[in-house]
């Protein structure tokens, strides 16, 4: 049996143009906004982890969109905007605040995780701000006969594989670059994990069903195959409650974060759906 191919993905290729950079002021603390390509204004706020470096995903996205990625608070780019918000409200509150100071209301708006309930809970709260919207694999449900999978209650060496069906783009993903601050990087990618389960803690339950009606924007979801966090009956949960159009897609080999498994598969998805 040939031995298994152990090489670390190569997530971005050295001659990848990379995105500008600006920075917007939330709550007093600094947050990142990443912009690249040209043509109609498409959003991602990224999933669990955040985005700790720029992924092919969104250069596939950008070769016909202008992709804006801002950080959500805490997250990679985010500063530590997290610790002034103690409650749910002031999370969508801060979630408003970046759409509206990214440049992106009005705009289609797509979202992963973590990222992507907050995506929904934008288009339920102020309809007007999302024009289409991508959800894959939202968190926000939380079902005790079918649960989630608590990422969270989990061993270091056990996430990569429930948050991609190939552990090891997670993996470089998460590996510090060449640059980078030695002290400051883990400390960010620790702290992206205490952001989300401040928002999400305990079992990723924030009710949303109760807002999912409120969502009249027309709706993609998308859901890894292999998703080993968020159960694939959610994804009928979400379609069902919604009030806009919606449809169903599942992305064949990929896991939680299916756009990091199949960057090329979800953005061809999200492209088609936003522009058709």
């Amino acid at each position: 049996m040939p031995e298994p191919d152990t090489q670390t993905p190569d997530i971005q290729a050295p001659d990848v143009q990379t995105p500008d950079v600006q920075t917007i002021d939330i709550n007093g603390f600094s947050t990142r906004v990443w912009k690249k390509g040209s043509g109609p204004r498409l959003g991602y706020l990224a999933g669990f982890g955040g985005l700790p470096r720029w992924m092919p995903f969104l250069d596939e996205l950008a070769k016909s969109r202008t992709v804006i990625v801002p950080s959500l608070p805490g997250f990679p780019g985010g500063d530590r905007g997290h610790s002034v918000l103690d409650n749910h409200l002031d999370w969508l509150l801060a979630v408003r605040e970046i759409l509206d100071k990214a440049g992106l209301a009005g705009a289609d708006l797509a979202g992963s995780s973590v990222g992507a309930s907050l995506a929904a809970e934008a288009a339920a709260l102020w309809p007007d701000s999302v024009r289409r919207l991508v959800l894959i694999a939202p968190f926000g449900l939380f079902d005790e006969k079918n649960p989630p999978t608590d990422p969270w209650a989990q061993r270091a060496d056990n996430v990569p594989g429930l948050m991609c069906a190939d552990p090891d783009i997670w993996k470089a993903m998460k590996t510090m670059p060449d640059g980078a601050n030695s002290i400051e990087w883990p400390i960010e990618q620790v702290r992206a994990n205490e952001a989300a389960a401040r928002i999400f803690w305990p079992l990723g339950n924030t009710r949303i069903e109760k807002r999912l009606r409120l969502i009249k924007a027309p709706t993609l979801l998308l859901w890894g195959e292999k998703d080993a966090i968020m159960p694939r009956a959610y994804a009928e949960t979400f379609a069902k409650g919604i009030a806009g159009p919606t449809d169903v897609r599942v992305i064949e080999g990929a896991g939680h974060l299916a756009e990091l498994d199949k960057p090329a598969e979800v953005a061809k998805q999200i492209i088609g759906f936003t522009e058709g």
